[in-house]
C-alpha cells in the first residue's frame, strides 16, 4: 500500500551546519581576545600618560566652569515670547 522508501541521507549538511557553527565561534573568541588585548593596552598607555604628568605636576589643574549670577535682591527678568505675523492671502 505505502511504498517504504529509505529517509534521505543528511548527516552531510549536520556536519556543515556544525562545523559553520565552530567557526563563528571562533571567529567570535579571537574577536573578543583582540579587542581584550588592545584595552589592555589602551589602559597602559592612559596609566603612563597619567604617571607623566603627575610627575611634572604635582597639583592637577582643574578647570571650574564660569557661572553667570544675578546679584541678590534682583528678580529674574522673563522675555516676552517671539511671535511671527502671519499674513493671508486672499
Amino acid at each position: 500500500m505505502f511504498i517504504q522508501d529509505t529517509p534521505p541521507d543528511t548527516s552531510a549538511y549536520m556536519i556543515a551546519g556544525y562545523s559553520i557553527f565552530l567557526i563563528l565561534a571562533i571567529l567570535y573568541l579571537i574577536s573578543l581576545f583582540i579587542r581584550t588585548r588592545n584595552l589592555n593596552q589602551d589602559l597602559a598607555v592612559l596609566e603612563s600618560m597619567k604617571e607623566s604628568r603627575l610627575a611634572t605636576d604635582d597639583t592637577p589643574t582643574v578647570v571650574k566652569p564660569t557661572a553667570k549670577r544675578k546679584p541678590t535682591g534682583q528678580k529674574a527678568r522673563r522675555s516676552k515670547p517671539v511671535r511671527k505675523k502671519v499674513i493671508k492671502k486672499k
